[in-house]
């Protein structure tokens, strides 16, 4: 009872799932990802095992249709089942049993699965894959987010609307760059998931996405925030002039309170984000 779509970046590798449904908690059962290796949606009638099983398959080397041929000559329940695959290779398969509710399908392209059940009709999955391919250029997340909301404007699980989910993978792209897990959002029960993930993935690129870009304070902005530091209690007190250690010890400390370590940069220099976000938490 549910539409998603699995997805890969022909250039950087990543891979992820989003998901959407009239279900408490979707993010807990379809979706499933391994950096290197590639993606699983599990959904109607959901079969939870499909998810690991599928990744340890693809991770032995065996192709998303031959893994989804696998689990149509070993599940007995097999015709209520829907699944979607995609492989670190961009290979891509869908599958919909003959048992599951209408309207139910399924879109398969390079890089990219998509399906659905108890869905308003195809136009869903048609609006979800014209929005994956307006949004090439967009990062992974973005890309796959974007594709679920079309599929939501478009009429999503006819049911109505209960919680939504975003998984998403690659090399170092998690948390300190000692993980492959990058964005793992989920609205569980909301009365409008795909907005609340959207509002969770802007939060989520302000506290742990990578600087693009930085630059140096300004002697007013080195001033202000030497004085939040002194205020907000980092530091009792500190040098005019320019940047210095003790200046650096107190605002490492005041990034990490915020739970924008991410965004730090040492030596003085400053993500803009990160000092935009101080700007309007501080003031001024």
């Amino acid at each position: 009872m549910t539409f998603s779509i699995v997805g890969r970046d022909p250039v950087t590798g990543d891979l992820g799932v989003a998901v959407a449904s009239k279900f408490l908690a979707v993010g807990a059962l379809v979706p499933f990802a391994r950096a290197g290796v590639g993606a699983v949606a599990t959904q109607s009638y959901v079969n939870p095992q499909y998810g690991p099983d599928g990744l340890r398959e693809l991770a032995a080397g065996l192709a998303p249709a031959e893994v989804a041929a696998k689990f149509q000559a070993t599940d007995p329940d097999i015709r209520q089942r829907q699944f979607g695959m995609v492989g670190a290779d961009g290979r891509s398969v869908t599958f919909t049993g003959e048992g599951c509710h209408a309207w139910a399908g399924g879109l398969a392209r390079e890089n990219v699965a998509l399906q659905g059940n108890i869905l308003t009709g195809p136009e869903v999955l048609e609006a979800m894959l014209a929005a994956w391919t307006a949004a090439a250029e967009e990062p992974l997340p973005r890309r796959l987010l974007a594709a679920l909301r079309a599929g939501d404007g478009a009429g999503g699980d006819r049911r109505g609307r209960q919680s939504a989910a975003l998984l998403c993978v690659g090399p170092g792209r998690g948390y300190g760059g000692l993980s492959d897990d990058w964005v793992n959002l989920r609205a569980d029960d909301h009365p409008d998931p795909c907005a609340e993930l959207a509002r969770l993935l802007d939060l989520h690129d302000l506290l742990f996405g990578r600087p693009h870009r930085t630059r140096e304070l300004t002697g007013e902005e080195l001033e202000w925030l030497r004085a939040l530091l002194i205020q907000e209690d980092y530091a009792t007190s500190l040098p005019a002039g320019p940047w210095d250690p003790d200046t650096e010890a107190a605002a490492w400390a005041l990034f990490g309170t915020e739970n924008l370590e991410e965004r730090w940069v040492p030596g003085g220099r400053f993500d803009p984000v990160a000092l935009a976000y101080l700007r309007e938490r501080f003031g001024r």
